[in-house]
């Protein structure tokens, strides 16, 4: 019987190595699919940060090239109004000094 015994214990000590194995192998593969899935997410936000980049870029490449022509309106409106302020001032203060 002690020829079985000790057969018996290598037998189980060989079993538990290969269920410790099989165990770790397990954990291993589930470590690689979340690393895929990690991957996976960072690429998407990759390709999203780079499609957002080029269109802001394109963006201030137009906003620099076209004209802005509100702001000549502007100017041309201001001057004229200006100008016929002051003349009527003018005016008045010489209308006061001749007096």
């Amino acid at each position: 019987m002690n020829k079985f015994d000790t057969m018996g214990k290598d037998a189980m000590s060989r079993v538990e190595d290969i269920m410790n194995a099989t165990r770790l192998n397990e954990f291993l593969h589930r470590k690689e699919e979340e690393e895929k899935k990690k991957t996976c997410i960072l690429w998407v936000l990759a390709i999203i940060g780079a499609v957002a980049a080029v269109a802001a870029i394109a963006y201030g490449v137009y906003r620099f090239f076209t004209p802005d022509y509100l702001e000549d309106f502007e100017d041309d409106f201001d001057d004229d109004f200006d100008d016929d302020f002051f003349d009527d001032e003018d005016e008045k203060e010489e209308e006061v000094k001749e007096d």
